[in-house]
């Protein structure tokens, strides 16, 4: 017999107490939020002039916390600019049939084209606006990061969209949800634990490319922002090893710290988006959360954006309800396609015309046959990966995505170590390739592989953790072996993650081809033969024609890569290893 406990005064005074303790704390953090970002606004908006710009930093360890924060400030920035891209450029990808034979297409060749490529084109861009201001340079640098995440969010965010269950469309019909509503109450819940770990992810392909975002060397002048990656930088230079180990343990603490404060409870919040029938056995759960959730503040602060999403709702009511673009004539349809393919060719004609026009002027079309040759080699590296790291990391990444008691301990762990940049330790690394003897290009493999490996392993991750809790316990009661479970569960509920991180693993690697086939300790420089160490040198020495030949090759290969192989596996993943009925 269950008794009815009396009502506690003292119970109450408790909760009360509590919830005020929560509030007092949540004030803090973002009292000391606010004052952290008044004071690195100063350095953002400092004077600046381009004859005198510094090329290196000071590698005093006092001014190793003031670094931190502002490599943490342009992470945070291109990661929001980075979400905001995902949104609006995969949804229109998915939903709209005309523009997803454009955007897809154009994402390709975007995630193709290396730091440096972007680098080397938008830089003159950012300090024509800012000329004396380093914002112009801050710019620059965020904008390098933004391409080192954007690109791997949006391909998640646009397989979750294309592979979304057909019961959710006909739930947004029925309902006769505006897209808006159907945006945010279905499309962005579906997508919402890929787009999160994968975001994770793309954070840590941010720190990859730190040195060379707050580095920038183009057009043989060298511009150096405050920052834990130019740090690096400089102690390298001048042979510091002390305080490169010194920057290291910097940057563990800050990767631990922004798993604890960041990460962890976007993860565990994201839990509340799960698709399935079944309880999960345990539910990811982070102190973080715990405190906002006791916390009032978060409330109200949502409480006061809800007028602003009942005006967008009144607004996009008048584009129509939740439903695909009505179909039109045959006839029409045909001769609206017709219409949007040439003037698509026309106008992809013309840019690839002045191209070579430019191309030919300064440098010859010979080049691009030397580039081809060398991006054969790159190529091998690049396959070579990802063979080896999905063999590697899916069992792994299956293990951890389904047990959550793993998941728990073995996420921070994991995150550390794909966050970290691991050209942190290239300088390290070269010097123990001096003195062994071997060769950059072996070891240039296992570079590209420290900055791409971890793609793969994040998307399996979330593939095996959104596996319903009710298929796993189905399985379990039928008494399936170890390798029947594999091919008829795991195989195909993780097959179109694992795509999805084979394609921006192998995007990655082409990317991480820049700075790992050209490494450097103190006076001596190691350089690979391929399309990577093309690209740089031609970068570096403000050679426009032949980086612009090198990024084009690139584009070639990760495009034709995509279209002749990805693309199909994705096709094969909507199809048949879709969670969906019908």
């Amino acid at each position: 017999m269950t008794l009815l406990r009396p009502y506690s005064a003292d119970a109450a005074l408790g909760r009360a107490r509590g919830r005020y303790l929560a509030d007092a704390l949540v004030l803090a953090g973002m009292a000391a939020l606010f004052w952290l970002l008044v004071r690195l606004a100063h350095g953002v908006n400092a004077p600046f002039n381009r004859v005198s710009a510094p090329s290196s930093v000071s590698t005093d360890p006092a001014a190793l916390p003031y670094y931190a924060a502002r490599s943490l400030l342009r992470m945070f920035v291109a990661l929001g600019a980075s979400t905001l891209f995902t949104l609006v450029y995969a949804t229109a990808a998915a939903r709209l049939r005309r523009a997803e034979k454009v955007l897809v297409p154009i994402l390709d060749v975007l995630q193709s084209v290396p730091v440096l490529g972007f680098l080397s084109v938008t830089l003159t861009m950012w300090l024509t606006l800012f000329p004396h201001s380093v914002l112009g340079v801050e710019c620059a640098s965020v904008f390098a990061i933004f391409t080192s995440q954007a690109w791997n969010m949006t391909f998640a965010f646009y397989q979750s969209l294309v592979t979304q269950p057909r019961e959710l469309d006909e739930a947004a019909r029925a309902l006769r949800l505006t897209r808006w509503q159907r945006f945010w109450k279905l499309d962005v819940p579906n997508g919402m634990i890929p787009l999160v770990w994968n975001a994770m992810m793309s954070f840590g392909g941010g720190w990859f490319f730190l040195v060379a975002s707050e580095v920038i060397s183009v057009n043989n002048h060298t511009y150096a922002l405050p920052g834990i990656g130019s740090y690096v930088a400089s102690a390298s230079e001048h042979g510091q090893v002390g305080r490169m180990l010194l920057a290291v343990v910097v940057m563990v603490a800050m990767v631990i710290g922004v798993n604890a404060v960041f990460w962890r409870p976007l993860t565990a919040w994201a839990e509340r988006f799960r698709v399935e029938n079944a309880v999960a056995a345990e539910v990811p759960r982070s102190v973080m959360l715990a405190l906002l959730r006791r916390s009032a503040l978060p409330a109200l602060a949502g409480r006061g954006l809800r007028p602003v999403g009942r005006t967008l709702d009144r607004l996009t009511r008048p584009f129509g309800l939740a439903e695909y673009p009505l179909q039109e004539h045959p006839r029409r349809r045909r001769a609206g396609d017709a219409a949007f393919v040439v003037a698509v060719t026309a106008l992809v004609g013309w840019g690839l015309w002045r191209m070579l026009g430019y191309v030919e002027r300064h440098t010859g079309l010979g080049e691009f046959g030397h580039a081809f040759l060398l991006g054969l080699a790159t190529l091998g590296r690049v396959m070579v990966l990802l063979v080896a790291s999905s063999l590697v990391w899916v069992p792994v990444g299956v293990w951890i995505g389904m047990n959550p008691r793993v998941s728990r301990y073995a996420q921070p762990v994991v995150q550390v170590l794909a966050s970290f940049p691991a050209n942190f330790l290239f300088p390290l690394f070269t010097l123990l390739l001096i003195r062994t003897g071997i060769s950059i290009d072996v070891g240039g493999i296992f570079l590209m592989a420290l900055g791409a490996q971890w793609y793969i392993l994040f998307n399996v991750i979330a593939g095996a953790s959104a596996i319903p809790t009710d298929l796993r316990e189905a399985v379990t009661s039928l008494g399936l072996g170890r390798r029947q479970r594999w091919r008829s569960l795991i195989m195909p509920a993780i097959f179109a993650a694992w795509v999805t991180g084979a394609i921006t693993a192998a995007g990655g690697a082409w990317n991480a081809s820049i700075v790992a086939e050209v490494v450097s300790y103190r006076h001596t420089t190691l350089t690979a033969y391929g399309l990577g160490a093309y690209i740089t040198q031609s970068t570096a020495a403000g050679n426009f024609a032949r980086t612009l030949v090198g990024v084009s090759v690139m584009s070639v290969y990760v495009v034709g890569l995509n279209r002749l192989l990805w693309r199909r596996l994705y096709r094969l993943a909507e199809t048949r290893f879709s969670l969906q009925q019908g």
